[in-house]
Order: C-alpha cells, then sequence, then structure tokens
C-alpha cells in the first residue's frame, strides 16, 4: 500500500504516491480546469494503487476550522469556477482513507521543516512568490492555524518611493502580493520576470517589499528559518538583496540567526509541497491528523 498526495495549485495539481520511506514511485501533473474534469483526472490516477491515506496541499483561501460547516473547502478563491468547491469531501467520498487537510504553503513549510533546509530547526516559515504569494508555518512540529489558515501574502506593506503602480490585489490597494507577485511585476514592467534579470532597480523594489513582510513574521512567529520558493525566486540575486534590506528594516531591535542562514530557499526545490503532503499522509494513516 502506498501513501498518495495531492498537490493543488491553481495552474496544475501534481498528485504522487510514495513508499514508507516517502520515495516518489509515480506522479503526474494535471492541469487546473474545472473541478469536475480535474478531480476526475485526480481519481484516474489514484484508482490505480491501493492506498493508506492522502495528503492534500491546496491553494486557497480553505476552510481549516474542523468546527464550520465548510471545513474541507475551496473557499472565496478568485480561480474561476472552484468557489465554495468541498474538495476534501469529494476525495473522501471516493476513498474511505484518512486524508489530511492544509494548504500548499504549509504542506511545503512542514516538507522543508522534516526534510529540507529548516530540518535543523524547530520552527520555520516558507513563502512562495511566484502567481500569488502565500506562506505557511511551521512551529515546534505543528502546522499553525487558528480560526483559519495564515495569509502571508496580504499583508499590508509601504509602497516604495519610486513606486506608481497601484497594485494588482483586488482587495487591498497595498498588500505584499498586489506588488510582489509575479504577475505585479510583469504588469508594472510590461514584461516577463526573466525579461528583467539584469535590472538592478526591479529586483531593488521586489527585495524592498518581501524584506518589510519578512521583517513583520519575524517580528510576530520568531522563526528560526524563513524560507523562500516559487517562480520569482528563482531570480537567485534576490537573496543578498532581501538580506541587506531586511537587516536595515529590522535595525538591531531582536536578534535573529545569520541572514545566510536565515533566509534561505528550499532545499527540496520544487518538491517541498509533494514532500509535505506524503508527510502528513503518513501522519493520518498514524491516526495524527485526518
Amino acid at each position: 500500500m502506498y501513501y498518495g498526495a495531492i498537490e493543488a495549485g491553481g495552474t496544475k495539481f501534481v498528485c504522487a504516491i510514495s513508499n514508507d520511506d516517502f520515495e516518489v514511485l509515480d506522479r503526474v501533473s494535471i492541469p487546473t480546469t474545472t473541478p469536475a474534469e480535474t478531480i476526475s483526472e485526480v481519481f484516474n490516477f489514484f484508482d490505480r494503487f491501493s492506498l493508506k491515506s492522502i495528503g492534500i496541499g491546496s491553494f486557497g483561501p480553505i476552510d481549516v476550522n474542523r468546527s464550520s460547516k465548510t471545513y474541507g473547502y475551496i473557499t472565496t478563491t478568485p480561480k474561476k469556477g472552484w468557489v465554495n468547491f468541498d474538495f476534501l469531501g469529494n476525495i473522501k467520498e471516493r476513498y474511505n482513507i484518512p486524508v489530511a487537510w492544509t494548504t500548499d504553503v504549509n504542506a511545503a513549510a512542514y516538507g522543508e521543516y522534516k526534510k529540507g533546509n529548516a530540518q535543523d530547526s524547530s520552527s520555520c516559515i516558507y513563502l512562495t512568490v511566484g502567481t500569488g504569494i502565500g506562506g505557511g508555518a511551521v512551529v515546534n512540529g505543528n502546522i499553525q492555524a487558528g480560526f483559519g489558515h495564515p495569509e502571508m501574502g496580504h499583508v499590508l506593506v509601504q509602497p516604495h518611493p519610486d513606486e506608481t503602480y497601484q497594485g494588482s490585489c483586488p482587495y487591498h490597494d497595498n498588500c505584499l502580493e498586489g506588488f510582489a507577485a509575479g504577475p505585479a511585476i510583469e504588469s508594472r514592467y510590461n514584461k516577463k520576470g526573466h525579461e528583467l534579470e539584469n535590472d538592478i532597480k526591479v529586483w531593488e523594489m521586489e527585495a524592498y517589499y518581501l524584506a518589510q513582510a519578512l521583517v513583520d513574521y519575524t517580528l510576530i512567529l520568531r522563526p528560526e528559518r524563513i524560507i523562500l520558493g516559487g517562480g520569482v525566486m528563482k531570480q537567485k540575486q534576490l537573496f543578498s538583496l532581501i538580506r541587506t534590506e531586511f537587516g536595515k528594516l529590522l535595525g538591531d531591535y531582536v536578534a535573529t540567526p545569520d541572514l545566510n542562514q536565515y533566509i534561505v530557499e528550499p532545499g527540496l526545490g520544487d518538491n517541498a509541497g509533494i514532500t509535505g503532503c506524503l508527510l502528513l499522509a503518513a501522519e493520518s494513516a498514524d491516526g495524527k491528523v485526518s
């Protein structure tokens, strides 16, 4: 029997199975179209295997409040057709096995905490910077959630002194995602990020916004490590720019680990999310989560 994992993104679903050692034995990438089409393909993949459990890390917002009537739903997502979709219910109706349910970024944070660049720490934050911005946190082995899950991409930031762009978020005028996600970069400059690789001013502004958010997370959660992933962070020059700006903004107010070890890239690369889902599937099978 195998562990199953679903890393559900707004662009694609990655489904995988692993053995007890979390070695991925088979995987598939499925375009995120309509719920009916996408979930049908998910079933086509998993129906071929005998599963112990499944771990799901989903794009959101999602309902993680177990006392809520819509627990297990994707809720107010901008992804057309997926609003108020009972994701967890559809999976449990098909497979009578334990299913772990969290956000895609929480799953990535958990993967990095257990198997990646935070496995020597007791706490970490994982922030993905791509089509959107989202973050998850693990503290003392527990994924952090309260009434709902964190929405780290929508913390408010101060506009850069040279900013002329109005932001891309339909909900907030000056949130991190609206100023620093991939679509914001493209809209501001009318070019893709990879076309702007050598324009240092572009990445200094990007670092200005991301560093503000990292200071906020640092002051609130005091993590031992902050891991930055996603398509925008493929621009490796960003890391040193963010560390420099972070140091300026934080000052000497609180201590942090050395910034070269504090603000880092994912140790698992693009596999952080799927690894986290498999780990949560295993814990679900052991009765630790459901």
